[in-house]
């Protein structure tokens, strides 16, 4: 089923997520229907906070960048309960966009590589690097769970151009191709 995706304005993008177990009610089914959800949408990534669940989840499929970017071939992973071990010190900028910020884009900066431990979807405990695109987009849908959106790291200047854009959306008028919703 494609949920509807929580956009600027909704409280739940806000919350630091909780953690979950095996045992959380309906798992598999919110996996399945998150993914059918990112890729309806056009996504790379979902993290259930869009989905108005406040829950250390998150869904990353860069096959769709392959052509440009061969080392996103197979990158595909669900991360649950990740934690946040290193980043390097070296920093890329690099434009974001956001399904939960639609048609809004800014140059971000982030570490270049990190390292997160975190759960697979047989709750197996994984460690692992990220690096260059893919360290992007796990950072992206990490801020999510820590209740934080990629236009909180814009510069000064561009949050200030942003902040007429933010406001249509938190009030609605914004146009998607996909279901939005918006809960104060």
């Amino acid at each position: 089923m494609i949920l509807p995706i929580y956009i600027y304005g909704s409280a739940v993008l806000r919350q630091k997520a909780k953690d979950i177990t095996p045992d959380y009610p309906g798992l598999e089914e919110l996996l399945k229907d998150m993914w059918e959800t990112l890729y309806y949408a056009d996504g790379v990534g979902l993290a259930a906070p869009q989905v108005g669940l406040s829950i250390r989840l998150f869904l990353l499929d860069g096959s769709e960048l392959s052509e440009d970017r061969p080392e996103l071939k197979d990158f595909k992973r669900t991360l649950i309960n990740p934690r946040l071990l290193e980043t390097s010190s070296e920093t890329v900028v690099y434009q974001e966009g956001c399904l939960s910020v639609p048609n809004l884009f800014a140059d971000i900066e982030r570490p270049e590589s990190v390292k997160l431990a975190y759960l697979n979807e047989r709750f197996e405990p994984v460690e692992e690097w990220f690096y260059g695109m893919a360290s992007r987009m796990v950072q992206h849908e990490y801020s999510h769970l820590e209740g934080e959106l990629f236009t909180d790291l814009a510069t000064p200047i561009r949050k200030k151009m942003l902040q007429g854009k933010l406001q249509a959306i938190a009030k609605g008028q914004v146009s998607t191709f996909y279901k939005t919703k918006i809960v104060l």
